[in-house]
Formats: C-alpha cells, sequence, structure tokens
C-alpha cells in the first residue's frame, strides 16, 4: 500500500425515525422523530443492556417513539435514566414508565422545562449494575445544572446528552447554563481511565474519536470567548445583540437568539474572572 492509497472508512450507522439500530453486542439506538434548529436530526434513545435494559433519554413525549422504545425492551426495561431535564430528553419518561413500570432516574428535577417526576436521584459516580454492564453516572454540569452522563464500563462508551453533540455545539443558557462549568466538565472526560473509545451523543452519529471532539469543543468555545473580550474592549460597552451581531457572521440570523443566551454565558464567566463588568442579560457590558 502507498501513501496515496485511499482508505475507506466505514459509515457510521443511519439515523432512522423509530426503528431499533444496533450500535454494538450491548447498546441499540432509536431516534425521536423531533428534528429542528435545536435537536438536529432527532433526541437519541439508548438501549442498554439485553437481559436487563437502562433506557438512556426516552426523548420527547411522542407516542410513536414510545411505543417503538417498548416494543424494543418490553418488561426487560428497568431503569429510565434522565442526562438533563429538558424537553427534549425527558418528557417521554412519563409514558415509558406508564408502559413498562420502570423507576425514571436522574440527577435532580432541574430547572422546570420538560421537568418529569422522579423516582430516584443519582449522585456523581452512582452505578447502575445490570447482569451483563455498568453505568457509571458522571455529574457534567455546564449545559444544565443537572446534566449525567453515562459511562458504559463494559464497551467505555460515554452517552453525553448535551455535553456534547456530533455535528453541532451546545447552547449554554444561564442562569441554569454556566459556562466555566462546561469546561470544567468537558476537560473532565480527558481524565477518565482507561480512556473513552466512543461517545454516543444525545443528537447526531456516535463520535469514535472523542479525546479530539471533547478537545475540539474546548477550543471552539475558548476562540469564541476571546472573540467576546477582543469585540467589548474595541467598542469599551457593548450590548449582547450586538456582540453577537459581529461575532456570529458564519451563523444565520435565526439562531442569534440563543447565540446571544451563549455569548451571556461567556460574559458572565469573564466577569467572574475580573475581564468584564457587567450582569444582565439585557444590560451593557465594558471592559474592565
Amino acid at each position: 500500500m502507498t501513501d496515496d492509497t485511499a482508505v475507506e472508512q466505514p459509515q457510521p450507522k443511519p439515523l432512522i425515525y423509530g426503528v431499533a439500530g444496533a450500535l454494538s453486542p450491548m447498546v441499540r439506538r432509536i431516534v425521536a422523530h423531533n428534528p429542528g434548529m435545536m435537536t438536529g436530526p432527532g433526541t437519541n434513545t439508548y438501549l442498554v443492556g439485553i437481559d436487563e435494559i437502562a433506557v438512556i433519554d426516552p426523548g420527547p413525549g411522542d407516542e410513536a417513539h414510545l411505543d417503538a422504545i417498548a416494543g424494543c425492551g418490553g418488561d426487560r426495561i428497568r431503569w429510565i435514566l434522565l442526562t438533563h431535564t429538558h424537553e427534549d430528553h425527558s418528557p417521554g419518561a412519563v409514558g415509558l414508565r406508564k408502559r413498562t413500570g420502570a423507576e425514571v432516574l436522574a440527577f435532580g428535577p432541574g430547572d422546570g422545562r420538560g421537568k418529569v417526576k422522579l423516582d430516584g436521584t443519582l449522585a456523581d459516580k452512582s452505578v447502575i449494575e445490570a447482569t451483563e454492564f455498568h453505568l457509571t453516572a458522571l455529574h457534567t454540569p455546564g449545559h444544565a445544572s443537572n446534566q449525567l452522563c453515562y459511562l458504559l464500563n463494559e464497551e467505555r462508551t460515554l452517552f453525553t446528552g448535551d455535553h456534547i453533540m456530533q455535528g453541532s455545539t451546545v447552547v449554554i443558557s444561564p442562569p441554569d447554563g454556566d459556562m466555566a462549568a462546561y469546561l470544567d466538565s468537558l476537560e473532565r472526560l480527558k481524565t477518565i481511565r482507561p480512556r473513552l473509545k466512543a461517545i454516543a451523543p444525545g443528537h447526531g452519529h456516535v463520535i469514535d474519536d472523542p479525546i479530539a471532539a471533547v478537545d475540539a469543543t474546548i477550543e471552539h468555545r475558548l476562540a469564541r470567548e476571546a472573540q467576546v473580550l477582543a469585540a467589548v474592549r474595541a467598542r469599551g460597552t457593548a450590548t449582547i445583540p450586538a456582540l453577537v451581531e459581529e461575532i456570529y457572521t458564519e451563523v444565520a440570523a435565526e439562531l442569534h437568539p440563543v447565540a446571544e443566551r451563549t455569548v451571556w454565558a461567556h460574559l458572565r464567566k469573564l466577569a467572574d474572572e475580573g475581564a468584564v463588568k457587567g450582569d444582565r442579560f439585557d444590560g451593557e457590558w465594558s471592559a474592565t
């Protein structure tokens, strides 16, 4: 083989609505039919295990999606695990619990969006122990204060919810979202030992180079933060909409309200570090 020989890369498993697709001997994925600006191709629901099953993120309360999950796992579904309680990940827990009798677990109820009554809570490093697998919960706040990732120890796969997404960056929306916490949580993923083999995100395809994806996400966020700080310094004082219009030139205008939330998160972090002054989302910010 010469250096110019093309090596064909394996294609990711297709994202098909309502159909369980096997990702590994232990993991299946069903994609909810809720594509959109904030959800990409839709929310991924994962079924982990064969004899006993943990469902990670049942998604929205879509009857067809819940029927597909229950049809795949039936009464073998013992746990419904939420990465966080946003409305595209958690409301389906209500209908899935009725269909299966499984218990609903999460870090906590969160900020009320998509809020679901929990049967119990999980702490950082809590372990779901089944006959065939162990899932370790890792508290990774930032996108949401109650965000958990779940590590499938036997396969070194991390189910990240919205902590990391494939093909896009996540929104950090204060006050529940926190940029400093988000960056710290990303750094934590690089310390997991043995090292991760794959990331199964809440939206998009499986990521097979997880550390590179984490590094790229951190690099992107720090580069954006540098843009925010430079723009504030250049302007003297600035509002968040003005900063977004200047910085997010490659982003469609309909996404600017979402970008404004993340810029606010960057500004709050910079203010805590003493680099800027300000607090309010609708206020003015200045460099120190």
